[in-house]
């Protein structure tokens, strides 16, 4: 099997054991590449594709799906992101899915809302396979009740005013009775807003830089985690947050609520930008349940050995119909 991207956080918590993943961690993937694919189409049973096709211009797509059906390498696609965060017109992307929803032999994706929007927009029939944990609380980590924790970082098409963002939010977790602390990756610390770290100065809030990898232990400090994106589909850190005990806030856009029942949502107004006025409600009704407790592991555990199960099944299947072709 090639997975694109080869490794991931997902792609990993979803190959079924016994499944062999072909290929590198090369960006953009090798498997996107026309001579490549040629060259190495008998090495493997099903091509998966999850994200990394972004920077590919929607006719390269196409024309990459179709040397797929030429190869007789069955496709398989997880649709993440029905709209790509940040992007300014859905075109590009919805562009890109029609591409390869239109070739894939099985399609997949995390929720019935999701789902329901696959049939409406593509004509495809999707199987729902929940998100699989990929964290594991820390035992010896406590959470603070009332600390609300916002992500910043430089401007961006996602969050292109965070001191917006950053004012509504401190609004909710003052009225709500807490306070705020923004998570700053290390890597993006020189490119921080500098209203924020005169904010950090008089007290109105903190600040927490950290490295990549000590993420989810920073959201398992808090009580309550806002997702600063302004839309999107699923969110891989609703799932963190679910996995660590900590409840989210996140935008009413896409289907977050569906992934797990301790989601907040918040609005925008008429021209997509944050409704300040909602998202400071939603913090404050976030700060109001107690503290969700981390996730039954067994349970998880679990649920992550049916999603591979589920994935074990369709790779079969493809692979079969391949050989009687």
């Amino acid at each position: 099997m090639a997975a694109i991207p080869h490794r991931d956080p997902y792609v990993d918590a979803v190959l079924p054991d016994g499944v062999s993943r072909i290929g590198d961690a090369a960006e953009p993937s090798r498997w996107f590449d026309h001579a490549h694919l040629a060259a190495h189409a008998r090495d493997v049973d099903v091509v998966h594709l999850h994200v990394g096709y972004g920077q590919l211009e929607a006719a390269a797509m196409e024309a990459w799906s179709e040397e797929l059906q030429r190869q007789g390498v069955p496709l398989v696609v997880t649709v993440h992101q029905l709209h790509a965060p940040g992007q300014p017109s859905s075109g590009s992307h919805d562009a890109h899915l029609a591409a390869v929803l239109g070739t894939a032999e099985v399609v997949l994706t995390l929720t019935p809302g999701a789902a329901d929007d696959i049939a409406e927009r593509y004509g495809r029939t999707a199987i729902v396979v929940a998100h699989p944990s990929v964290a594991v609380a820390d035992p010896e980590l406590g959470a603070e009740r009332g600390l609300v924790g916002l992500r910043v970082g430089a401007p961006s098409p996602s969050v292109p005013d965070p001191v917006v963002l950053v004012r509504a939010a401190l609004s909710g977790a003052v009225s709500g009775g807490g306070r705020l602390r923004l998570l700053v990756e290390e890597a993006e610390l020189p490119a921080l807003e500098p209203a924020f770290g005169a904010m950090a100065d008089t007290g109105q809030l903190e600040l927490a830089v950290f490295p990549a990898a000590e993420w989810a232990a920073q959201l398992q400090q808090l009580h309550v985690a806002v997702l600063s994106e302004q839309c999107g589909t699923h969110s891989r850190d609703v799932e963190v947050c679910r996995d660590v005990g900590t409840r989210v806030v996140a935008p009413s856009c896409g289907w977050f609520a569906d992934q797990w029942s301790e989601v907040v949502p918040y609005s925008h107004d008429e021209h997509g930008r944050v409704d300040a006025v909602s998202l400071t409600a939603a913090i404050g009704a976030a700060l109001a349940r107690p503290m969700p407790r981390p996730a039954d592991r067994v349970w998880r555990d679990g649920q992550r050995d049916a999603v591979r199960q589920v994935h074990a099944e369709v790779y079969a299947q493809v692979a079969g119909d391949r050989s009687w072709a």
